[in-house]
C-alpha cells in the first residue's frame, strides 16, 4: 500500500515539475504584451497594404489561452475599427505548429464598406502555420456597425459555429434594439453543401434553402429560394436604417443566386429577384391625385393602393447594391398604374403611365433625382392636353385630353427640340 501511495507521489511530482517547465518555457518562447502589439501591427499593415495602429495587446495562459486586442484601427479615411478582439487557440494545436482557433469574439467595431474594400489582403497571412481541417470554431459579435458604400450604417450582433472548410454549421444574425425583430438563423443540413435559413422582418418570415456548388477549379455557385410572408414593407426596410417608399405587408417568392471563388466574390456578386403583392399598400410620401390634377407642381401626401404588385430584383457590384422594379402594377381609386424604375445610390429614375377611367387613357409620369425628395413631371404636350380637357369636361375630359395632348407634344417635339423655356410656354395658364 505505502508502495503504491508512494509511486503516486511521485507520478504527481513528476508531472507538476513537468508542467512547471513547460510553463517557463512558455514564458521564455511567448513575447511579453509590447513585443507582442508590435509583431501584430508589423504583420497587420504587410497583410492590408495600409498602416495600422493597436491601442494594447494582452495575452494569457489561464484559466485558458486568450489574446485580447484593444483598438485596433486601419489609417484611412474612414477607418476599419476593432475595440476589443479575443482569440482563443488550441493550445495543443499550437505546439504541433497548427493554427486552430477554438473561438474568437469581437465587439464594439465599426466596419466602412468603402474602406475594407480597399484594403489589399494578403494570402496565407498565417503561413507560419499549417491550418487544420477546422481553422476555427465559432465567432462571436457583438454591437458591430456596418457603414454602407452610400453611407449608411447598421449594427450586428451575431454567432457562426463553423465546420471544416470554413462552412458555416449555424449561424445566426440579430438587430438589436430593433422592433419588431430581425434575426436570420440558418443551419446546416448535415454535412452536405445545403443550409436552410429562417428569417424574421417586419412582422413576417422569410424561409428558404441554399445551395453551395463548388466546382474543380474552386469556382462557387450558390443557388437558393425565399418565400416572404406577410412582411409589413415599411417597418422591414426601416429595420437596416432605411426608408421604404410604401408600406403594406408584402408576400411573395424570392430567387438568389451568386458566383465567384471566394467568400467576398460571392457577395459582391449577390443577385434576388422577388415577384411580390402587397395588401393593404399606401404610397407614404406621393399623392398620385395631386400630381395628376396640379401636373406633377404638388405631390406631398399618400396614395392609398387597392393593389400592388410587380418584380424586384436586387444586384450587388462594386459600388453597392441596384434595386430595378419592373412591370409595377397598382391600382388606387379611379386611377391604375404601370411602371418602372431604378434606385442606385440614393437616386431613383423611374417611369409610369397612370391610366384614367379604367385605362382608357393613360398619362404618363417620370419621377427622378433623390429617393428623398423626387421631382416628379408630365411631358409638356400632355400636361397641355389635359388642362384643355379639364375645362371642357371633368374627369373624363382631362383624360381625353391628356392622350390627345400627349400626341400633340410628341408630333410637335419630332422636329427641332424646344428649349425648356419655351416648353413652358406652350403650357395653358
Amino acid at each position: 500500500m505505502f508502495t503504491k501511495v508512494r509511486t503516486v507521489a511521485v507520478g504527481l511530482a513528476v508531472l507538476a515539475t513537468a508542467v512547471s517547465l513547460f510553463v517557463l518555457a512558455l514564458a521564455v518562447w511567448l513575447p511579453n504584451d509590447d513585443d507582442l502589439a508590435g509583431q501584430l501591427s508589423t504583420r497587420a499593415e504587410d497583410a492590408l497594404g495600409v498602416k495600422v495602429s493597436v491601442g494594447s495587446v494582452h495575452w494569457s495562459l489561464f484559466p485558458k489561452p486568450v489574446v485580447t486586442i484593444n483598438d485596433f484601427r486601419t489609417q484611412q479615411a474612414h477607418p476599419v475599427v476593432i475595440g476589443k478582439l479575443r482569440v482563443y487557440p488550441s493550445l495543443t494545436m499550437l505546439l504541433h505548429r497548427k493554427l486552430v482557433l477554438d473561438r474568437v469574439e469581437v465587439e464594439d467595431s465599426t466596419v466602412p464598406r468603402n474602406s475594407l474594400h480597399a484594403l489589399r489582403v494578403k494570402a496565407g497571412v498565417a503561413n507560419q502555420y499549417s491550418q487544420a481541417g477546422l481553422p476555427l470554431a465559432h465567432v462571436a459579435f457583438r454591437n458591430i456597425t456596418w457603414i454602407s458604400y452610400s453611407g449608411i450604417a447598421t449594427t450586428y450582433d451575431g454567432d457562426i459555429d463553423f465546420d471544416a472548410q470554413w462552412r458555416p454549421r449555424y449561424a445566426q444574425v440579430r438587430r438589436p434594439g430593433v422592433t419588431p425583430p430581425f434575426t436570420l438563423t440558418l443551419t446546416r443540413d448535415a454535412e452536405e453543401d445545403r443550409w436552410q435559413m429562417r428569417i424574421l422582418v417586419g412582422g413576417g418570415t422569410a424561409d428558404g434553402k441554399f445551395v453551395l456548388k463548388t466546382a474543380e477549379d474552386g469556382a462557387m455557385h450558390l443557388t437558393g429560394h425565399l418565400a416572404p410572408r406577410d412582411v409589413e414593407v415599411a417597418s422591414g426596410v426601416s429595420a437596416f436604417n432605411r426608408r421604404s417608399p410604401v408600406s403594406g405587408k408584402a408576400s411573395g417568392e424570392t430567387d438568389v443566386s451568386a458566383e465567384g471563388k471566394t467568400v467576398g466574390e460571392l457577395t459582391r456578386s449577390l443577385h434576388t429577384r422577388t415577384q411580390f403583392t402587397v395588401s393593404s399598400a399606401i404610397f407614404l410620401r406621393f399623392d398620385l391625385d395631386k400630381a395628376i390634377r396640379t401636373f406633377g407642381k404638388e405631390h406631398e401626401g399618400q396614395t392609398p393602393l387597392q393593389e400592388l404588385t410587380g418584380q424586384l430584383d436586387t444586384q450587388n457590384g462594386p459600388e453597392g447594391m441596384r434595386v430595378t422594379g419592373t412591370d409595377i402594377r397598382g391600382r388606387a381609386g379611379k386611377f391604375t398604374a404601370t411602371g418602372k424604375g431604378t434606385v442606385y445610390h440614393g437616386q431613383i429614375e423611374a417611369t409610369a403611365n397612370v391610366d384614367l377611367v379604367e385605362g382608357a387613357v393613360g398619362v404618363p409620369v417620370t419621377l427622378s433625382g433623390s429617393v428623398h425628395k423626387p421631382k416628379v413631371s408630365v411631358p409638356p404636350g400632355v400636361v397641355a392636353g389635359a388642362a384643355i380637357g379639364t375645362v371642357v369636361l371633368p374627369v373624363i375630359g382631362t383624360a381625353i385630353g391628356a392622350r390627345i395632348g400627349g400626341a400633340v407634344g410628341k408630333l410637335f417635339n419630332g422636329g427641332a427640340q424646344k428649349s425648356r423655356s419655351q416648353q413652358k410656354e406652350t403650357v395653358p395658364k
